[in-house]
């Protein structure tokens, strides 16, 4: 049975997983969980503008993605969702699972009174694209980024 629920730290190694290989099965029992990664899942959890969702499939992780709720001035003040890090397992992918995973997503913004959904998707990810667009997501904007360090896990 699938179920979209904000994660526990019980589902650290499992979301680490999923991030550390697009295109390859990582073993969750395989990650080492840092300390970095701990201070970073605690921040997420205790702040009421972020979440991160797992989709849950038996018991088992099989797609995850981060939501930040922005408050602006745009919009006529209403807040907008930035999602991001969004993964389905590898050998997972095509069923519909992303979908769930982001209707839910999406759901959860309405809900919340938001006024809109942005992401950001990496300019090699041409399937991720075709994802977003069957989404309804629109194609509007030119996205940029400044890193100001190497991260291990993006």
């Amino acid at each position: 049975m699938l179920c979209v629920r904000p994660a526990a730290r019980a589902d650290l190694p499992a979301v680490l997983a999923l991030l550390a290989d697009e295109e390859e099965v990582v073993d969750p029992a395989s990650v080492v969980v840092t300390d970095a990664y701990e201070r970073a899942f605690a921040a997420i959890d205790r702040d009421p503008r972020n979440e991160m969702l797992v989709l849950v499939d038996g018991g088992t992780v099989v797609g995850c993605l981060q939501a930040t709720y922005i408050p602006g001035l745009g919009k006529g003040g209403a807040e907008r969702v930035l999602i991001e890090a969004v993964r389905v397992r590898a050998d997972r992918r095509g069923g519909g699972l992303g979908r769930t995973l982001m209707e839910s997503a999406i759901d959860r913004a309405r809900a919340r009174g938001c006024a809109l959904v942005q992401l950001t998707s990496h300019k090699r990810r041409g399937d991720a694209h075709r994802f977003y667009d069957s989404l309804g997501f629109a194609r509007s904007h030119e996205g940029f980024k400044l890193a100001l360090r190497a991260a291990e896990t993006q």
